[in-house]
């Protein structure tokens, strides 16, 4: 696989973290009763958005590739 491909792929994984991030956030905020459960889904999704944020910065800041 090049290096390409390696980055499309690298890149869609950070993109799908920041989109469960997105829903675990609506999740915990309105449909959660619970708080030790609220808390919990606001950690992960903390994590995710972190993670798939650093993710798609570096293949930003990386550049194009031949």
């Amino acid at each position: 696989m090049s290096l390409s491909m390696q980055k499309m792929w690298i890149s869609i994984i950070g993109m799908i973290l920041l989109a469960l991030a997105m829903f675990v956030i609506y999740v915990s905020r309105y449909k959660l009763e619970n708080k030790i459960l609220k808390v919990l889904t606001s950690i992960i999704a903390w994590i995710m958005m972190i993670t798939g944020g650093i993710i798609v910065m570096l293949i930003v800041l990386t550049g194009p590739t031949n």
